[in-house]
């Protein structure tokens, strides 16, 4: 079946707005996209028309709008602004153009269905909704790296294609889009993925029956509702719906799913996997681009993502790979590994042990002053240049101080020292390092695992290791705001890191 599923869901058969113009089959539109087959008409009065761009000789979809001009405004804005944006599972937006008459979206053709019609049959396996969110997640996280936010994530606009890529479709251009109103939706993805069931008054109206609810008002965990979800990702799903619940942000959610796609069952669902989101605290409402509100979310919970080897039956693909890479020469190290009382104690490192990773998409001007995290002075640190949004921009994942430890020992803890609150860092591990270069650095950006979940800086950050290691990672993923007002107002400084041995 084909299945083309834009605009707003609502239970009724009729477009909430009049369509006054018409289109024909065989009718060619800016002498290049001929309509072959009209397929629906959405609740927001556009025209769905399956299509072929007669130059490039490939099937498309084309969103018409009568009349075009203000009317069309917001619908071509948002084409624009996610056509800049080129991600596996965002669906590719070919064209936008206005005839003032009447103005129309081209994007790429997807032949599948929406998750809609295929919870609506019957609720996906706990694999198969998880593979479905990662993939909504990656896509939603691309979006927000680029300041976007999607602002219409439901289950009418998550396609599933034959092949079983998962792609997200139809953003919107609003000021009701806002990153957390993005992240609460992915939580109702998989809670619908999960039963069948959608959480309207959370996040938006749809076809699919509404959430059963206890009585407060909310909806009841998904485990409730249909017997074999685990507990883990039943709560993952409540909470995100959670209002009261600080979110996330959507690479911190992204990095986890990917991380966690081979984890094995045992370790998912044990006790040492709790969720563990920030209490409540206000909600964002500013749109993508700005400092976005982030929280501390135990994102171990999604280490049942595991199950995401359904991933191959839904998207196959497998998050990141493992680049060939070869090592560094091992700078020298001391380290106790332990006093006689059994206290874990810190490595004395050097400046040679450590260095600023900054992947492509930048200018590599910021690499200086990694040695002052090691200089035991609390008054020097790492400060790179400030920029004028929160996630670095241009599509820079971030930015971090890796450290060598010269062998792998095994690692308690690590503690960072931090000068600017509201900066969001992790801990990460990969088994070498590729080289100071850009290359390189996108390697271990990419390649390089969480350990434990991001935290949001106050003046001391501590993570928990416990494990043998040789290479970690501090990685900052989003900036504090420390310069109000400024032209550049984020940014952050790292006085120390210690590593701390048993």
């Amino acid at each position: 079946m084909t299945q083309i599923d834009e605009g707003p869901e609502s239970p009724g058969t009729h477009p909430g707005l009049l369509i006054v113009g018409s289109s024909h089959p065989g009718e060619v539109l800016a002498e290049r996209y001929e309509l072959a087959e009209h397929i629906s008409d959405d609740a927001w009065g556009r025209q769905v028309w399956r299509g072929t761009d007669v130059v490039l000789r490939r099937a498309v979809a084309v969103v018409l709008r009568y009349p075009g001009g203000d009317s069309a405004a917001e619908m071509l804005a948002a084409a624009v602004s996610t056509s800049r944006v080129m991600h596996p599972h965002l669906v590719g937006v070919y064209d936008a153009i206005d005839e003032g008459g009447r103005a129309y979206v081209v994007r790429e053709w997807v032949d599948g269905s929406s998750l809609g019609d295929l919870v609506a049959e019957a609720p996906l396996d706990p694999a198969r909704a998880t593979a479905v969110a990662r993939a909504t997640c990656d896509a939603v996280a691309a979006l927000h790296a680029a300041g976007i936010a999607h602002g219409n994530v439901k289950p009418g606009t998550v396609l599933v294609r034959n092949d079983g890529r998962v792609i997200l479709t139809d953003a919107r251009a609003d000021v009701s889009a806002t990153p957390d109103a993005d992240l609460r939706a992915i939580g109702a993805v998989l809670y619908a993925a999960l039963t069948g069931h959608w959480p309207h008054a959370e996040v938006g109206p749809s076809r699919l029956p509404d959430a059963v609810r206890d009585p407060s008002g909310r909806p009841v965990p998904p485990r409730q509702i249909r017997g074999g979800v685990p507990a883990q990702l039943s709560d993952l799903a409540s909470e995100l719906l959670n209002p009261d619940r600080v979110l996330p942000s959507a690479e911190a959610l992204a990095s986890e799913l990917a991380r966690l796609d081979s984890a094995n069952d045992d370790a998912l669902f044990g006790a040492d996997s709790p969720l563990d989101f920030g209490e409540a605290a206000p909600v964002s409402t500013r749109p993508a681009g700005g400092k976005l509100a982030l929280g501390v979310i135990g994102l171990l919970v999604i280490a049942l993502v595991g199950l995401l080897l359904g991933t191959r039956w839904l998207s196959g693909d497998k998050g990141s790979g493992n680049a060939q890479a070869h090592n560094r020469p091992a700078p020298s190290a001391s380290a106790s590994h332990g006093t006689p009382n059994g206290q874990p104690t810190p490595i004395n490192l050097t400046a040679d042990q450590v260095r600023i990773v900054d992947p492509p998409k930048s200018d590599r001007t910021e690499l200086d002053g990694a040695g002052k995290v090691v200089d035991g002075d609390p008054n020097t640190g790492w400060k790179p240049a400030h920029y004028t949004t929160a996630n670095f921009g241009n599509n820079k994942p971030g930015m971090g101080i890796l450290i060598d430890l010269g062998s792998a020992k095994k690692i308690s803890s690590v503690k960072v020292d931090i000068a600017t609150p509201g900066a969001t860092v992790s801990l990460r591990t990969g088994p070498s390092d590729p080289g100071a270069t850009a290359d390189g650095d996108r390697q271990i950006a990419t390649t390089y695992q969480t350990i434990g979940a991001p935290k949001t800086s106050g003046s001391t950050l501590s993570f928990p290791v416990d494990q043998e290691v040789r290479y970690l990672l501090v990685w900052v993923s989003q900036l504090a705001e420390d310069q109000p007002g400024e032209q550049y107002p984020f940014g952050v400084q790292i006085n120390e890191v210690t590593v701390l041995a048993e």
